[in-house]
């Protein structure tokens, strides 16, 4: 099969990527170098510097208002959407870790989008069917625990509104989801990516970013 024009990303075209993507601002450098001191045996959890332009970039594309993280971490890619929303905008991040969004929070107050962001501690399918029906939301990531990618998916798709967008992280999983031998998360990632291309609500794309990532639009 062919490759196109498909250009391997090396650390030089990295950087250069990089420097031509708009620049972290002070609290979010802050933020991910706290993560790499603070946690380095979880730090590979953070998204990458360049997704969080990205998803600031969709979020306002969309001009969303409500904006869902299923998975937050330390915070940095909330933090990013958060800033890229309007005054009267709100983000509802689900996580299960107090001690990790602890770092969020310090870091959402310094950039003043505290506010904006509603920090829900609980497992995160019991915080989506607790959310109304309806389609309501603009614009949601997932970026957490593998195994529910499709129970999240389920509760989510329902609730996005016409136009909205999903977007998901994680899904070349290193490269393993290619290996049928691979079992735990790459097959749980499989089993996902697999179920979002059959999914005739979305609109999906899947893309080359940092560890490959799946935009899907509502129809």
């Amino acid at each position: 099969m062919s490759k196109g024009n498909t250009t391997k990303m090396t650390d030089g075209l990295y950087a250069y990527m990089l420097a031509h993507n708009p620049p972290l601002d002070a609290v979010q450098r802050e933020l991910v170098t706290t993560t790499y001191d603070r946690l380095p045996d979880y730090a590979g959890m953070q998204s990458a510097e360049e997704q969080a332009s990205l998803l600031a970039f969709l979020v306002r594309l969309v001009d969303a208002r409500h904006v869902v993280e299923v998975g937050t971490f330390t915070g940095f890619s909330a933090l990013a959407m958060a800033q890229a929303l309007p005054a009267d905008g709100k983000l509802i991040a689900c996580d299960i870790s107090e001690e990790w969004t602890a770092y969020g929070r310090e870091a959402w107050a310094k950039a003043g989008v505290a506010d904006r962001i509603e920090l829900r501690i609980a497992p995160a399918l019991d915080t989506l069917r607790a959310m109304p029906g309806e389609p309501h939301i603009d614009f949601a990531y997932i970026d957490a625990d593998k195994a529910n990618y499709i129970p999240y998916w389920e509760e989510l798709v329902p609730r996005m509104r016409r136009g909205g967008v999903i977007a998901a992280d994680n899904v070349f999983f290193g490269g393993r989801v290619v290996d049928p031998a691979a079992t735990d998360a790459p097959a749980e990632i499989r089993k996902f990516n697999d179920h979002v291309a059959a999914d005739e609500r979305m609109e999906s794309l899947m893309l080359q970013v940092a560890d490959g990532m799946t935009l899907s639009r509502k129809r």
